[in-house]
């Protein structure tokens, strides 16, 4: 992570207090229609040069949270902040030259290029868009970005549909960088690929970082993947940030029942794990009905009634470790075998 001079780590983004809903059917003719709480208050910073993780199940709000804080989406309430400009209050000039710093590297690389352009016009397409650059010299820049992210020049004439999985998302990727952003959000992107690829795009991406000095939003469901490559993992359930903290802190003491949870779903090559297991039972609750107080009560094994009506802060326990949950301080032993299940 960099650092400033005080030793400080740079805030890229805050993002505070952030709430979207979207408006559902109506459950009658005449009745109200419903409310989706997709993102429940969220607040986290960005730091410059970090890879924050953001994890959760299928629906908790992780994808939408990325597309929050691009803009590409307005929230219903709260603030994002990038170097400290609201992004949500510029006009289209000023949005035109922030758009340029962010970047968004989608989970569908198939559905994310354009079958009827090639690979080198779809590479070269965002320095048109943002006339970056002479444009004789455009040819050589994307040449350049080809090679940075290891793929032979002769597919630059070549459709998506002649490249693998691993080449494809290769390509959203140089595309996404070749205008030199600061901000980028990896939302889910190497899910749909086999694990040996997934190994050399998450290795690819560690190495760009390196070199151009990005900072990553890297949201996946996926905890023995986004070990190898946050600084920081954020745990996110129905809508709200559950716990944050440095990576190995999180996986070697997690605080949240939740969090236990999710690492002892990590696959593991050792039938000895499986009684230390941490297990929940249930189904994820509606985001059209969230639950009073905490919203995991129903499937934490460590729930009271406070836990049923009160909705725990989220708080710090320790240093750079947050949580949101009332009895953090009593669930603090470590996950069983947490080094060994995410190598």
């Amino acid at each position: 992570m960099n650092k400033a001079a005080n030793n400080e780590p740079e805030i890229l983004m805050q993002v505070r207090d952030v709430v979207r809903r979207f408006i559902g059917p109506r459950t009658s003719f005449f009745g109200p229609r419903k409310i989706a709480h997709a993102i429940n208050g969220v607040s986290f910073d960005l730091y410059a040069g970090e890879t924050l993780g953001l994890v959760g199940e299928s629906g908790c709000g992780k994808s939408t949270t990325g597309q929050l804080i691009l803009n590409l989406m307005e929230p219903t309430s709260g603030s994002v902040t990038y170097l400290g400009q609201e992004i949500t209050k510029v006009n289209k000039t000023e949005w035109r030259r922030l758009r340029s710093e962010m970047q968004l590297v989608f989970q569908n690389p198939l559905g994310a290029l354009n079958p009827r352009l090639t690979i080198g016009a779809q590479i070269r397409e965002p320095l048109d868009i943002h006339e970056i650059g002479d444009p004789g010299d455009r040819d050589k820049k994307v040449l350049d970005m080809l090679e940075a992210v290891s793929l032979p020049a002769h597919l630059l004439e070549r459709y998506p549909h002649q490249l693998s999985g691993g080449q494809q998302q290769r390509v959203v990727i140089a595309r996404a960088l070749i205008i030199s952003p600061k901000l980028v959000v990896c939302d889910e992107s190497v899910s749909a690929l086999d694990v040996s690829v997934q190994a050399q795009v998450v290795n690819l991406l560690v190495d760009l970082q390196k070199k151009l000095g990005l900072t990553y939003l890297f949201i996946t469901h996926d905890l023995s993947v986004v070990r190898h490559i946050s600084t920081r993992i954020a745990v996110m359930y129905l809508g709200r940030i559950v716990e944050l903290a440095d990576s190995d802190t999180l996986l070697e003491n997690p605080r949240h029942p939740y969090t236990k949870a999710l690492i002892s779903a990590v696959p593991v090559p050792d039938p000895r794990a499986r009684a230390s297991r941490a297990t929940i039972t249930g189904e994820p609750p509606n985001p059209f009905n969230p639950p009073s107080g905490c919203s995991f009560h129903a499937r934490c094994p460590h729930a009271d009634s406070k836990c049923n009506t009160d909705l725990p802060e989220f708080r710090t326990i320790g240093e750079n470790h947050s949580v949101s949950c009332h009895h953090a301080e009593r669930l603090s032993q470590s996950a069983p075998d947490a080094t060994s299940r995410s190598n």
